[in-house]
């Protein structure tokens, strides 16, 4: 539904943001936030807006899948390829995602800034970043000057920086196994309850044949207990509680039977 153009200009209007690329989705910042559009009580305090490490991208997928196991959304997701940030597996979900939101985004205004208090949110650079004496080189001469103490000065902190990107990106891998985890707990926690509900279905479906099959004479307890339960069968959440009270004052349940104290079995 919709072109990668079509599709990004849409969420830069819902959101505010200037994203240029489908593939700049996956740190799934703007995926909490469209869903926030909807339901309106995602923790977009705890959404990393501006993230750029895969750690920070894997705390926003579960984010995202929290709000999707609180509103019962029956959709399967696999950070571990959307955080990948390609395009195609990005682009999927995207063009789902703007499906569900016309289906259920409630037709008000959506103050996006407001919702985030605020807080930058744009594109992602997915490439790899570029080291600095990379960066620097084609520029001139007067751009880069090296430290009176030589080159070993100036190359120290780049290796300082190696234990910490190297720390940071097991964490994320760890996050990453835990998420999955925590996915495969929620779809066995739904064909659970789908199970429970298609066993519990048919036996509701079985009384309501055989109380349409069966018939009591008119008036008497059976037929008004048979009344009494097909209006629990047949009611709905709006008329439950109506419902309810007129069964109530309707059926009466028999007397208890009283037997002589001298009667023997």
């Amino acid at each position: 539904m919709g072109s990668r153009q079509e599709l990004i200009g849409w969420v830069n209007e819902l959101l505010h943001t200037n994203y240029t690329k489908v593939e700049q989705l996956g740190s799934g910042a703007a995926y909490c936030q469209i869903v926030d559009s909807i339901y309106g009580d995602v923790k977009l305090e705890r959404v990393k807006f501006t993230a750029n490490q895969e750690y920070e991208y894997v705390e926003n997928f579960k984010i995202l899948l929290n709000a999707f196991a609180k509103h019962k959304v029956d959709k399967p997701i696999d950070p571990t390829k959307l955080i990948k940030c390609r395009f195609q597996d990005n682009f999927e979900f995207l063009q789902w995602l703007r499906r569900f939101w016309d289906s259920y985004a409630p037709n008000t205004g959506y103050d996006a800034v407001g919702r985030r208090q605020g807080r930058a949110a744009g594109p992602v650079d997915t490439r790899r970043p570029i080291s600095s004496a990379s960066s620097g080189r084609g520029s001139s001469v007067g751009a880069y000057r090296r430290p009176a103490g030589g080159a070993v000065g100036a190359r120290a902190p780049v290796a300082q920086r190696a234990p910490i990107r190297a720390q940071q990106q097991q964490a994320g891998g760890q996050q990453v196994a835990e998420l999955t985890r925590q996915l495969g707990e929620h779809k066995a926690m739904i064909e659970t309850a789908e199970k429970e509900r298609d066993f519990y279905f048919i036996k509701l479906r079985e009384i309501e044949m055989y109380l349409q099959a069966t018939e009591f004479p008119e008036g008497s307890e059976l037929d008004n207990m048979a009344k009494h339960i097909q209006g629990i069968l047949y009611s709905t959440e709006e008329t439950d509680a109506d419902a309810a009270h007129i069964a109530a004052d309707e059926y009466q349940a028999p007397e208890p039977q009283h037997m002589d104290e001298e009667e023997t079995f």
